[in-house]
């Protein structure tokens, strides 16, 4: 048969109660650990320092009285300071490392009723980490003076999968966090899906920079208000939300925009400013394009990162912010590193959470939904409810979900075109002539603002390159420019036109394949890039 052994400390207070008759009627923790009538302690081992070994023995023979099937070994454990956190640790971990444990065949309780907190708050982090492997038990004394010595007995048992009420309970807040990074939009789309469930528990369980990728209008901006207002929520981040764009900062104003100056430090610092990094202390700095910050700002900005320390521009004192960064940017930082633009020890201090965030037309399984939202904001902000008649809206949702609906601008672009809508309708009902008038107007804007097709090569290209270019090169070469132009990394864009051939290799790199084709018109990366920031 199994054994229960049962290991506890001495209750120098509590345990020790004289050896009159009235001790008896005491509650008295370690007789009220071998007294229960549904649980039978075959071994207790007892644990005291040396100098209670006589209240440890008289323990033992009162367990002999009440529970003769009760072995009770005496252990001397010596401590200099109860209340050390490292002593009673260290010694009790030793205490169960030489414990000859045998799971097989025994149940092992671990009695933490008894013993400073210290002592309790360790027993629990050796339970809870398997150093001892059993489960912990804790007796009380009883409300009936009848009972009142017995007391009570409860087992603890740490495996929290089993209790299905906090599973529930975690698994709810869990779901509620993931559903307000997204804004209560009720997304399909997989990949996007999975990626906000991890942006939840990072959000939670870090104060880690995080950088978003992603193309204009994806989003970027108002996830990183979501995590902070999620943070600010669940107690992560005390102080404010700083949004820079950081497009903005330019010339010797970005370091003391970023950083803070004191009076007199530059002409026209008529008095001493704090800085953006300062205003985010105990809270969180978002910086927008931060691929656009200067090689001497990213240094500095480095320096903050990992001392929550830097030097406002012109002071020679040392000053402290604990901010957490959220970098954005629709920029390859990564190419940027390789056209020496962007630090490289930067970008691997930002990118412990990198998350790149699709664009609308990847993610046009949400169409809809996002509709619905931007439909019930504008009826919300403007106290109208608006709504699509069925026609109306099955005409926009074919536009919408259209290969041709470029949606440049993507999740912006859509809520224009509901305002647009809904500010036009008349009778609080949007009608096929209005969707006919928006899809016209927004088919004219994709192609005022894109480069066209035809033009692409002739943007790129030299004049004495262009003048060489047989027609089937330049449609051939101004179809892949146009898919480079949508896509935010080479990776992406490489994966985008050889989405069938790289699938027959055994290892694709779609990035030096298309990098090659480029490079045989002169055309590199960086140039298209830069060309799509000019044109946003």
């Amino acid at each position: 048969m199994r054994k229960t052994i049962a290991i506890s400390l001495l209750g120098t207070q509590l345990d020790s109660v004289g050896k009159g008759k009235k001790r008896w009627e005491r509650w008295r923790p370690n007789i009220s650990l071998v007294s229960q009538e549904q649980l039978v302690i075959d071994e207790l081992h007892l644990l005291h320092n040396q100098q209670s070994w006589r209240l440890a023995n008289n323990v033992a023979v009162d367990i002999e009285t009440v529970s003769p099937e009760t072995q009770v070994q005496l252990h001397t454990l010596e401590l200099d300071d109860p209340w050390d956190f490292g002593e009673v640790y260290a010694k009790l971990y030793d205490f169960c490392a030489k414990f000859q444990f045998d799971i097989d065949n025994n149940d092992y309780l671990f009695h933490i009723t008894t013993g400073t907190h210290v002592a309790q708050i360790c027993s629990f982090l050796l339970t809870e980490s398997r150093h001892f492997p059993g489960r912990l038990i804790q007796t009380s004394p009883s409300r009936q003076p009848e009972d009142k010595a017995r007391g009570h007995a409860q087992i603890i048992d740490l495996d929290l999968s089993k209790y299905d009420q906090l599973a529930t309970r975690f698994d709810a807040e869990h779901e509620q966090g993931t559903e307000f990074l997204k804004g209560g939009i009720a997304t399909q789309n997989t990949h996007f899906n999975r990626m906000i469930a991890q942006i939840e528990k990072v959000a939670i369980r870090s104060a880690a920079p995080i950088l978003l990728t992603g193309p204009t209008g994806a989003g970027k901006s108002q996830l990183a208000q979501r995590i902070y207002q999620l943070k600010k929520r669940r107690g992560t981040v005390t102080g404010e939300l700083v949004t820079v764009n950081c497009a903005t900062l330019k010339g010797e104003n970005a370091m003391a925009a970023l950083f803070g100056h004191t009076k007199g430090a530059f002409t026209g610092a008529a008095s001493a400013r704090d800085g953006f990094l300062r205003a985010a202390n105990n809270g969180l700095l978002f910086l927008d394009e931060v691929g656009e910050l200067g090689l001497e700002e990213q240094a500095m900005l480095l320096r903050a990162i990992e001392n929550r320390a830097f030097h406002p521009v012109g002071s020679d004192k040392e000053v402290q912010s604990n901010f957490q960064l959220i970098a954005g940017t629709n920029r390859d930082l990564r190419a940027s590193v390789a056209n020496g633009e962007f630090r490289e020890d930067l970008l691997a201090r930002i990118n412990l959470w990198s998350y790149q965030l699709p664009g609308l037309k990847d993610r046009r399984e949400d169409i809809d939904a996002n509709i619905d939202f931007e439909l019930e904001r504008f009826s919300r902000e403007q106290g109208n409810r608006i709504r699509f008649n069925k026609e109306a809206k099955q005409q926009y949702l074919r536009f919408a979900h259209a290969p041709s609906s470029q949606w440049r601008g993507n999740f912006r672009d859509l809520a224009s075109s509901i305002t647009r809508l809904c500010t036009l309708a008349d009778s609080s009902r949007i009608a096929e002539q209005d969707v006919q008038d928006e899809t016209a107007r927004l088919t004219q804007d994709w192609q005022q603002s894109s480069t066209s097709i035809e033009s692409l090569s002739k943007q790129l290209l030299t004049a004495e390159a262009d003048a060489q270019l047989d027609q089937f090169d330049r449609h051939q070469l101004d179809y892949v420019l146009s898919i480079c132009m949508q896509q935010p990394s080479l990776a992406a864009a490489g994966r985008a036109l050889f989405d069938v051939s790289r699938t027959q290799k055994a290892s694709s790199n779609d990035s030096s394949r298309l990098q090659k084709y480029l490079a045989k018109f002169g055309i590199r990366w960086e140039q298209l890039q830069a060309l799509n920031t000019a044109n946003y």
